[in-house]
């Protein structure tokens, strides 16, 4: 297989990182299959070479399979899946709905765990070195007022990602999350983030309140960019460029922002268990 060109599956292909890390697998000799809900809004990556076709990562689990056995018989194989779908709900934990709340999770969570389900029998039947690569965030490590159902999707694709790389290990199959910060990708945009239909006056001025005002402001002046971003996971991923001669780790912090944030929370989270650890320890049998 070490011979054969990589061919990838790619969800959410219509912008941000599914986007561009097509375009740069394409621009590296590697076969894509670039899925979206509409294959009119990934015209642009057929005519740049990649296949493309329809998919809604919320489809019941027998349509997505479906897609998942179309795909293999392209090529043959499949040795790289991104799970690229995702979007952000803005909103307070009691301004959001169970409807948002369900469908945060819907498209997050089980999109991502129904696909990989898809496609997981396919990679086990292909020989050599397959990876899964899951799109967590630098929200997967702390929660924050105003976007807590976003973190906790995202703590939750950190956490199966990490029980993915010990299941699919004897499989030589790699899974790693990419956690990035802010980048500079249309996930801010006002078409793309959903914002909490409620909003309670008494939020107002306060950190839940003020996040819909800041995430506003800060669209599109995020310092990553997202095509060198692409670049970097599309080199870990096949284990080239700046990533030759390393494994495929369990999870990538991206971007300038990423990885003091996820620092700042390894130290806070260790003072807290210094301080606590006299206290919750004595709690064994005598």
């Amino acid at each position: 297989m070490a011979s054969q060109t990589p061919v990838w599956f790619i969800t959410a292909a219509s912008s941000g990182f599914g986007k561009y890390m097509t375009l740069d697998a394409l621009s590296r000799g590697h076969k894509v299959i670039a899925s979206a809900r509409s294959v009119a809004k990934i015209a642009d990556l057929k005519e740049a070479g990649a296949d493309t076709v329809v998919l809604d990562v919320t489809s019941p689990l027998a349509d997505i399979e479906k897609v998942a056995k179309e795909a293999n018989d392209k090529y043959g194989y499949i040795t790289h899946l991104v799970n690229a779908a995702g979007y952000i709900l803005v909103g307070a934990v009691e301004e959001t709905s169970p409807e948002e709340d369900y469908n945060i999770f819907n498209t997050n969570i089980f999109g991502m765990l129904n696909t990989t389900k898809a496609f997981a029998p396919y990679l086990r039947a292909t020989p050599g070195e397959k990876t899964i690569c899951n799109f967590g965030s630098i929200g997967s490590w702390t929660g924050g007022a105003g976007f807590g159902l976003y973190s906790a999707t995202k703590w939750a694709t950190s956490g199966i990602s990490e029980s993915l790389t010990l299941e699919m290990k004897p499989f030589n199959i790699s899974v790693t999350v990419v956690e990035p910060g802010y980048f500079r990708t249309g996930f801010l945009n006002p078409t793309a983030k959903i914002v909490a239909k409620n909003s309670i006056e008494a939020y107002k001025g306060t950190p839940g309140g003020d996040v819909r005002k800041i995430l506003d402001q800060t669209d599109s002046k995020q310092p990553g960019d997202v095509v060198k971003g692409s670049k970097v996971i599309v080199d870990i991923l096949t284990r080239t460029g700046v990533a030759e001669g390393k494994e495929v780790p369990i999870r990538v912090a991206l971007g300038s922002d990423s990885t003091p944030y996820i620092r700042a929370k390894l130290e806070r989270t260790e003072a807290l268990l210094k301080e606590w650890e006299p206290v919750v320890t004595a709690t064994d049998h005598e």
